[in-house]
């Protein structure tokens, strides 16, 4: 414990280190062309990068590294969103929305319990809960589905 310390201060800033070095494992390569597709394989990557460690968007949340690994998938996202018609405000408060999005969808995923559906139908009541009973066909725990309709309505609004 003291060797480490003596390379990192704080906890918040290994906390920092470990986060950036999960986003090592985003790789850039082959990536599309036209500039909203490069932004959702973009955030697919980053997604699979995050499900990839045990607990990475948990890890994740709460930092603020300021480091190369973040600081270049930033730069690629919003390279990629500035390509596509983007003003610089719109760029980087979408890419905060991403990310935020991102980390919040994969630390639910990576969280949730396996009869997560089933729990959650044996909860919800229709006299209680007439609104979340009409639309629970709609509510099951389809992560890959939740993130497209997600990341979609947010790329929606980018003039293309």
């Amino acid at each position: 414990m003291n060797t480490v310390l003596w390379h990192v201060k704080t906890k918040a800033r290994m906390l920092e280190l470990m986060a950036d070095a999960v986003l090592a494992g985003v790789s850039y390569d082959d990536l599309p062309d036209a500039p909203l597709e490069r932004a959702r394989e973009l955030a697919g990557r980053y997604r699979r990068t995050l499900l990839a460690h045990r607990d990475g968007a948990a890890l994740v949340t709460g930092t603020y590294p300021a480091e190369p690994n973040t600081l270049r998938f930033a730069d690629r996202l919003i390279d990629a969103l500035l390509d596509a018609g983007a003003d610089e405000r719109q760029a980087a408060w979408t890419v905060w929305t991403i990310n935020y999005f991102i980390l919040g969808l994969t630390q639910e995923e990576q969280a949730a319990p396996d009869e997560g559906d089933e729990r959650l139908a044996r909860v919800v009541k229709p006299g209680t809960h007439p609104a979340l009973q009409r639309v629970m066909p709609h509510l099951r725990q389809d992560f890959d589905e939740r993130f497209t309709f997600g990341l979609e309505a947010i790329l929606s609004q980018i003039p293309a």
